[in-house]
């Protein structure tokens, strides 16, 4: 295949990391396809945020008008007991943004949303997008690599992009299996819609913590609307994957107890049409490329939701793999090198849970849910807020995104 014409690239996924990566490759002036298993895209789904190094990011790639025009009403974290009374709060502004809820938080849909809105300004004729559509095996040489589609179809590509999540299929296809890569945390987390309880705080992210697992309720872009958010601290059951009648016992099992909204929440998820359920997962792909396949986002690097930095990843990794491909196209495996040298240091830094694991986060004891309770007391008190804000939320600040 020739250097000298436009690249023609695949980017497997059509979710927040590889519309970003397919934006910026469009813009320097590359063939894009984009293939996406879902028949359309996916509304809604949990809010993310943007800080630091992902919002300039966002910054230069020209998106903050559009996240502007969906940003969420969200002022910080209330910690709840089992009667509904406030005992802690994290509010943003006292923690300048760099607290549980950010400055910037908008829904995984609405941010992609924005994404694919800045498609349709880059020429067309760059940009074949492809809905119900997925990879179904991959063979590549020294020049090229050759991809059969799902619909049976073969086609040829300069580079291919996986960036199709967590269980993503270009990587095990080309990588190895997902056991390789992916570690389990120790638990399981779910979200889905409900219809947000009338004396839910508006503006603010409700927590409840419990022996055993977190229950959350978050505002939503509906103001009827709130996500449910539970997060299981549990040994790993290859049983539950894709059984969501057993996912939902254990999560009923789990909370049923809990106090507060449990029973609306409980309720609510029986009939939610956007019901969520997975394993609490690292991923850690040592080298981020194999010959003309390269990862981005969730695909190649996933700290696990606790992390919170999931989107941060996905638009930082973007933005530096398309700026290294764009320098020097008639190189790719030097581009691949340097974006894998460049985006390292973030991604050690993005992957630390804070405050620790799973067992620091949800205690399993009665006694130690209560100890638990006073230490959150204790680091959102005001004397405690610098120290709180630099252990919990610092880690990646001093990141400098680099300049093209």
């Amino acid at each position: 295949m020739s250097t000298t014409s436009p690249l023609r690239i695949l980017v497997s996924g059509g979710g927040i990391a590889g519309n970003a990566v397919a934006l910026q490759l469009l813009r320097h002036g590359m063939h894009v396809t984009v293939v996406e298993r879902a028949a359309v895209a996916r509304p809604g789904g949990q809010a993310v945020d943007l800080r630091g190094p992902s919002r300039e990011a966002a910054r230069r790639m020209g998106l903050m008008a559009g996240i502007a025009a969906h940003q969420l009403d969200e002022r910080g974290m209330s910690y709840i007991d089992g009667d509904g009374k406030v005992y802690a709060r994290m509010a943003m502004a006292d923690f300048d943004g760099q607290g549980a809820v950010a400055e910037i938080e908008i829904t995984r849909g609405d941010l992609n949303q924005v994404l694919l809105d800045a498609l349709t300004t880059v020429e067309t004729g760059l940009l074949d997008y492809r809905y119900g559509e997925w990879i179904e095996a991959v063979e590549q040489d020294e020049s090229g690599v050759d991809v059969t589609f799902a619909d049976g179809a073969t086609e040829r590509f300069d580079l291919v992009i996986g960036a199709d999540g967590v269980h993503s299929a270009t990587r095990r296809l080309v990588f190895g299996p997902e056991e390789r890569f992916s570690t389990n945390l120790g638990g399981y987390g779910a979200f889905f819609t409900m219809p947000k309880p009338a004396d839910v705080e508006p503006g603010w992210f409700s927590m409840r913590l419990i022996p055993g697992a977190m229950l959350g309720l978050r505002p939503d872009a509906d103001p009827a609307t709130a996500k449910a958010i539970i997060t299981l601290r549990t040994e790993t059951d290859p049983a539950l994957r894709r059984d969501g009648q057993a996912q939902r016992a254990l999560i009923s099992k789990t909370i049923g107890d809990a106090g507060w909204h449990a029973p609306a929440v409980l309720a609510a998820m029986e009939s939610t049409p956007d019901f969520y359920f997975d394993e609490i997962a690292r991923v850690d792909v040592p080298e981020l490329s194999v010959g003309r396949v390269t990862l981005v986002g969730d695909a190649g690097y996933c700290g696990s939701p606790l992390t919170g930095m999931g989107t941060a990843m996905a638009l930082v990794g973007a933005y530096v793999l398309a700026a290294e491909i764009a320098a020097t196209p008639t190189d790719l495996g030097a581009a691949q090198q340097r974006y894998q040298d460049a985006i390292t240091p973030f991604l050690d830094k993005a992957k630390e849970i804070p405050g620790g694991g799973m067992a620091m986060m949800i205690p399993k004891s009665a006694l130690m849910a209560r100890l638990a309770k006073l230490n959150v007391r204790l680091m959102m008190s005001r004397p405690m807020r610098p120290l709180t804000k630099k252990i919990f939320f610092g880690h990646t600040e001093e990141f400098a995104l680099p300049t093209y």
